[in-house]
């Protein structure tokens, strides 16, 4: 971790005039519980960029990041308050308003989805309707909803398919693409990185009207908004600064990430291409300001949800919408995170320049 003066000095800069806080408070340490899709994944380099260089510290908060490998619904560490922060797909944030649950979003962390359609690069398939009649293979049952809204998309539904869950496996997603026993899989940015890691190439066929939308948005409970502010600002602005650390020089992303989730880097090929999607794609922001909300986008996605059963009907997003937290999220100076950048490169290099080969 680095600790420059640069850093230091940003401390009074940014938190005491970006969020108002007292001296003693800014340095204050508080624990945040938060749960987000997968807390170990090149998907979600940010946080690790924030621990590298030392944001979190910075900004005074302790993340203990819940295990996402749980069969329990991300909603309900939220209403028991297992968590402080939850990370919702727009699918899972849609049904738990529909629900009646009592939450906002309140920061979009990604507006293109991380799921998709993929088939094998060599396949004649090259678009959603040619899959009708075919076997679509899922990571896991709950990639069934990816199925489904893609095919809405062509005009089919999912009883217009086969379907098998594969697992997460790497070799035996990819094993199925091989054996020929799928004609696509329906799965994440993760699974994408797992199937090429295997030696298998593979092509993304989603239509971008169905890749565009809110896919993963942190959430808080709205009884707890105000007991919260303070330390979920922090956070939010060091989740930022994490995330656009990571997009200003992948080599260094790269030298960080595959120490942090080698799992993902069985080649590197494999794992640079994951960390370039996800830094240079799935957290591009589709605005001036980074979690901005676009309620339109959440207005749009809902008609799909609704024929295939997902949810009983449309909502307001204003009703589930919050966003007075975006501006403090959005308190940093991008030259102080370039200089960050570079004294990472200067104190790092062998780590750094193992990237370059």
């Amino acid at each position: 971790m680095i600790r420059s003066t640069i850093v230091m000095n940003r401390v009074g800069a940014v938190l005491l005039a970006g969020l108002g806080l007292g001296a003693s408070s800014a340095m204050a340490q508080d624990t945040l519980n938060v749960l987000i899709a997968n807390e170990r994944s090149n998907t979600f380099y940010g946080m690790f960029l924030a621990e590298e260089l030392g944001y979190w510290e910075d900004v005074g908060i302790k993340v203990n990041w819940l295990s996402s490998a749980t069969t329990i619904p991300y909603v309900a560490f939220l209403s028991n308050g297992q968590a402080d922060l939850v990370m919702f797909d727009a699918a899972q944030t849609l049904q738990a308003v529909d629900a009646g649950q009592d939450f906002k979003i309140i920061y979009e962390d990604m507006q293109f989805a991380p799921e998709a359609m993929y088939v094998a690069a060599d396949s004649d398939i090259t678009e959603i309707a040619q899959l009708k009649g075919q076997t679509i293979g899922l990571v896991s049952d709950r990639d069934r909803i990816i199925a489904q809204v893609a095919l809405e998309s062509a005009g089919l539904t999912i009883d217009d398919v086969d379907t098998v869950v594969l697992g997460e496996g790497g070799p035996t997603l990819a094993n199925a693409f091989i054996r020929g026993t799928v004609a696509a899989v329906a799965g994440g940015a993760t699974e994408l990185a797992t199937i090429q890691g295997a030696g298998v190439a593979i092509r993304n066929i989603t239509p971008p009207e169905v890749a565009e939308n809110p896919a993963n948005s942190f959430a808080i409970r709205t009884d707890r908004i105000d007991e919260l502010r303070n330390p979920v600002e922090r956070f939010l602005l060091a989740w930022s600064k994490g995330m656009e650390a990571g997009r200003l020089d992948l080599q260094m992303s790269g030298a960080i990430m595959s120490e942090a989730v080698p799992e993902q880097w069985v080649t590197l090929e494999a794992g640079r291409q994951h960390l370039e999607l996800a830094a240079m794609k799935l957290h591009e922001p589709l605005s001036d300001q980074r979690g901005a909300l676009h309620p339109d986008m959440w207005a749009r996605v809902q008609p799909v949800l609704v024929s295939v059963g997902e949810i009983s009907k449309t909502h307001d997003p204003a009703t589930f919408t919050d966003s007075s937290f975006i501006e403090a999220a959005n308190q940093y100076n991008m030259d102080e995170i370039k200089a960050d950048v570079a004294e990472w490169i200067a104190n790092n290099q062998d780590r750094y320049n193992a990237m370059a080969q």
